[in-house]
């Protein structure tokens, strides 16, 4: 497994950990940070993760419109927590991380989805990111 999708699986972990709790995103990843740094071995994947979670952070409001203009007649609100995560994630790539083309960003999103939440949620991400991309 890469470093990236490794770092992907902590971004997720923290988006969902702040969602479920009604946590601040800042805090969890600052909670996060302090574990990282008694994990040199992890180095690779903590930094890349903590990209993703600052890139969400900076631009959350601009990334949860894309996902909500993109998922036909689903709010955000209406999405299991773990949706909103892997949505989050893979829409930050697509719109911010020019180094990660779509079509990965949207392959780790629906693998994301696929082994994290329903059975359902790999189409449904699979759907709401290729119209992200489309829009992008």
């Amino acid at each position: 497994m890469s470093a990236r999708t490794k770092a992907r699986k902590r971004a997720l972990d923290i988006l969902f950990q702040a969602d479920v709790r009604g946590e601040e995103l800042g805090v969890v990843l600052a909670a996060e940070a302090k574990r990282a740094a008694n994990e040199p071995a992890r180095e690779a994947s903590w930094l890349y993760a903590r990209d993703i979670v600052d890139g969400i952070i900076d631009n959350h409001d601009e990334i949860d419109e894309q996902i909500t203009t993109s998922s036909k007649d689903w709010s955000l609100a209406r999405m299991p927590a773990v949706d909103r995560a892997v949505l989050r994630i893979a829409t930050w790539e697509i719109l911010y991380n020019d180094q990660v083309p779509s079509a990965v960003a949207i392959d780790e999103a629906v693998e994301l989805a696929k082994e994290f939440s329903t059975e359902e949620s790999g189409a449904f991400v699979h759907g709401v990111l290729a119209r992200v991309a489309r829009s992008s």
